[in-house]
């Protein structure tokens, strides 16, 4: 709990809670705390790091290799408890600063205890406490109104309707409204989970559909190599079995032991096993990135998304202006003295000078103030309303009004056609324009709800005058934000649709979009959502021509998401009003401010700590980064897949030994896949994201797969009889063949991750020259050597694997030559059947 606040509430007389009753309310669980998911918890981690189909797959591996006791062909899986561990770790760490980075999104509220107010944090609200509600704030609790100093909500999220409503002492109040205006002391009856806001948060959570090309497809590949890998390897035992004399003779001899060895080879290679473990750190590495620059992204899959997003709705206020707003002038209505100027301005002043202003009346005060404005003497005062768009003081015997020039007009008598004609055009060069009017006619009769300060309320349902007369308007800006101009014309470049969406007046909106160049040269078309038709089609065929949508009410914002979603758009939103958790929550992608109500920021996937608009670029090309490098490494894991399969396939077909250990697909595997995918996820990658990731990825990985199994395997089936090698019955002549196909193995591995890291005139040359490098120099090296089984040819057998070698770089060269020109014959065909493709 902080110390207590220096803002000055009126005077109540009850002292609220004591600390010993808060402390007891926080111990039984009666406190405003709501569990979030900002992160996975170290459960939900370890789990899905650990406990994976793969993992057992090859857990199982590993133990029967250790049975049969040649532990060196059991490295493989502790490689893969290293692995397992290298993205736990990683996971926890992004947790631990995603968790510190949440700590600072969390709001603060004013309770009154023990007799003082005190600022606690959203989560130590507890039942029965004294609450303050002040304009701009989100409600955080349910509660009961004890006073009201003219306490006007929006409850559009409770409810969808988009007025505001004034309540009453004995009135209950909702979490997820937010008050717009006036003041309310509110006891506490409703906390946590048993909130409202929270329930509609946790329904929003619960019916969020996140579609992800990246997992589907890996979920794809995973779902077929879980029903390949099992029959296959009995089928393995079975033929390795047979090649040395069958059941009996396997098990009277110990050759059974070498059967299993060369079973597990094929299964090991057919499981892409740092697959998964890279996609999670992949998101990971990503979301700690993005935390250092202030985004905290509370769900890791999101980041995936970020990379497929082609549409972006942006809510004016807060993000192409930074909320703030500034006084510019006071224009006089016709001819008028400076004695007439100084009254309206002071009646201006006196307008604003409620007890909780709004930004506009906040930013009038301090324009006014640094000329020399302060309080006047008011008899009585109808407090501003976003419902009615005015507020007014009596004073002086005239009554002076102040809000929305339409508004006020459209309820005087006469023609003021002129004035509305001016007000348009400053309204088109950016202005918030508001109307000061005079009347002498008495307000409403007062109706004592507030008169602790100055003047007095008026009855709910004050009337303007129509006899009023129109005396100056008011000139006001919204600030820009510096890096909005540049923001935008990078998604323009990247080729995302932008459009603002807004509830203010569409040619001030439009206005503000030409200043930033949201179209770039071309004007931005600009229309009242009043307009907009109700039918989801006809929408989305309006929205292709429309840039700028003012007047819009918060569900249209979500109806404007669900009809870009017919288009097969993936849409983002931003937004910071409660207003806008709805159409967040529609979004395939929800972008809340870090000064957002926490509802909205309960349901957003990204929050932008400290609402720089700047900070969006970098998180679209982080998303980017993820998908087109998982993309490389898909390819990369799945080439060894491909080819252990078709491999294990021909083995069985053929009954031969296998052509190499597990140790050698260990080796070849670590500095051919393992190590280079780790490197190459991770690396800079700004490509855009293209629909069909898995058929690219397969495409990519058939050709270098088919060739890799067919160079090893036309290898085991010629070499032996070229060389006059029994592969059969002699164990010296079995591990030639086998350093001879790990060496062939090795070289097309070299092919493909050249081929996956393109292109090879940067770094990436160097990686895979560094890599084939390693691996040269490692048969090299004595220890090494022996425990993967490597051995250098000499002799006949050098000139044989040279030749091998040869050959299986034609076969590669064929392959890659031939796998377009099939994939267009083959589509042909499709195409001639019906199938679109």
């Amino acid at each position: 709990m902080s110390a207590t606040t220096a803002v000055e509430m009126p005077e109540i007389g009850a002292t609220g809670l004591t600390p010993k009753e808060v402390v007891q309310r926080i111990e039984s669980g009666q406190s405003n705390a709501v569990k979030t998911s900002t992160s996975r918890s170290v459960q939900d981690i370890v789990r899905a790091n650990v406990f994976t189909l793969f993992n057992g797959i090859i857990f199982a591996a590993m133990v029967l290799v250790l049975i049969t006791g040649s532990w060196r062909d059991a490295v493989f899986g502790f490689v893969i408890i290293i692995n397992t561990g290298i993205g736990i770790v990683t996971e926890l760490r992004a947790k631990r600063t995603l968790d510190r980075l949440s700590i600072l999104v969390a709001s603060e509220f004013l309770v009154h205890r023990d007799g003082r107010d005190v600022e606690v944090p959203h989560n130590e609200i507890v039942l029965d406490d004294l609450l303050w509600i002040r304009a701009g704030e989100q409600v955080p609790a349910d509660g009961q109104i004890i006073q009201t100093w003219g306490l006007e909500l929006d409850e559009s999220m409770l409810t969808g309707e988009s007025r505001t409503v004034r309540h009453k002492v004995g009135e209950q109040v909702y979490s997820g409204a937010t008050a717009v205006s006036g003041m309310a002391l509110v006891k506490v009856n409703a906390v946590g989970s048993h909130s409202y806001a929270a329930t509609l948060t946790a329904q929003a959570k619960v019916y969020k559909k996140t579609v992800s090309d990246l997992n589907k497809g890996i979920n794809t590949i995973l779902k077929f190599m879980t029903f390949l890998v099992v029959p296959l390897c009995i089928l393995l035992i079975l033929s390795q079995v047979h090649t040395v004399g069958g059941w009996g003779t396997a098990l009277s001899t110990g050759e059974w032991r070498q059967a299993v060895v060369s079973a597990v080879a094929g299964v090991v290679g057919m499981i892409p096993e740092g697959l998964v473990l890279l996609t999670s750190l992949n998101f990971a590495v990503a979301a700690m990135r993005l935390a250092r620059h202030n985004t905290l992204v509370q769900e890791l899959e999101s980041v995936e998304t970020l990379a497929r997003v082609d549409a972006l709705n942006l809510d004016k206020t807060g993000t192409i202006t930074d909320g703030g707003i500034a006084f510019n002038r006071l224009v006089m209505l016709g001819s008028a003295n400076a004695a007439a100027e100084q009254a309206a301005t002071q009646s201006l002043y006196d307008c604003c000078n409620e007890e909780q202003p709004n930004g506009t009346g906040q930013a009038v005060l301090a324009g006014l103030k640094a000329q020399g404005y302060g309080a006047g003497a008011v008899e009585s005062r109808v407090p501003f309303s976003s419902a009615r768009k005015w507020s007014a003081v009596r004073k002086s015997g005239e009554t002076w009004y102040m809000g929305a020039p339409e508004v006020i007009i459209s309820a005087l008598e006469g023609d003021y056609s002129s004035v509305l004609q001016r007000v348009n055009e400053y309204a088109n060069d950016g202005n918030r324009v508001l109307l000061v009017a005079r009347s002498t006619a008495p307000l409403s009769p007062r109706s004592g709800l507030r008169g602790a300060v100055e003047g007095a309320n008026v009855s709910d349902d004050p009337q303007l005058d129509p006899k009023a007369e129109p005396v100056a308007l008011v000139l006001c800006s919204e600030k820009i934000r510096e890096d909005a101009e540049r923001t935008l014309a990078w998604f323009r470049e990247q080729g995302v649709r932008c459009r603002v969406i807004s509830g203010d007046n569409p040619v001030t909106v439009g206005a503000i979009a030409r200043r930033v160049k949201l179209t770039g040269d071309h004007e931005p078309v600009a229309m009242d959502a009043r307009e907009l038709p109700e039918d989801v089609n006809e929408l989305a065929r309006v929205l292709e021509n429309v840039d700028v949508l003012g007047r819009v009410l918060p569900d249209q914002k979500k109806a404007i998401v669900q009809a870009l979603h017919t288009q097969n758009h993936v849409v983002a939103m931003t937004g910071d009003g409660v207003n806008d958790a709805l159409a967040i929550k529609e979004a395939d992608l929800g972008i809340a401010m870090g000064n957002a109500a926490p509802a909205t920021k309960a349901v957003a996937q990204v929050v932008l700590v400290d609402s720089k608009f700047s900070h969006l670029p970098d998180v679209v090309a982080r998303g980017r980064q993820v998908m087109a490098n998982m993309e490389r490494v898909a390819s990369l894991f799945l080439v060894k897949t491909v080819y252990s399969a078709l491999i294990s396939l021909g083995v069985v077909l053929t009954q031969i030994p296998y052509p190499y250990l597990p140790r050698h697909i260990t080796y070849i595997g670590a500095l051919t896949i393992g190590m280079p995918a780790f490197i190459l996820a991770l690396a800079p990658n700004t490509r855009r994201y293209i629909p069909g990731f898995l058929k690219r990825v397969v495409t990519f990985a058939l050709p270098g797969g088919i060739a890799t199994a067919l160079s090893v395997l036309l290898a085991s089936w010629t070499l032996p009889n070229v060389m006059g090698w029994d592969v059969v019955n002699n164990d010296a002549d079995l591990s030639a063949l086998r350093a001879t196909s790990a060496i062939i193995l090795f070289l097309m591995g070299v092919f493909v991750l050249a081929r996956v890291a393109r292109p090879l005139n940067s770094w990436r040359g160097a990686l895979v020259a560094g890599f084939a490098a390693a691996g040269i120099i490692g048969a090299f090296i004595p220890f090494v050597a022996n425990f993967f089984a490597l051995i250098l040819p000499t002799g006949t057998t050098l000139v044989a694997t040279l030749i091998a070698l040869g050959g299986a770089a034609m076969i590669f060269v064929i392959c890659l030559w031939l796998a377009p020109l099939v994939g267009r014959i083959f589509g042909n065909l499709l195409r001639q059947h019906g199938f679109n493709i």
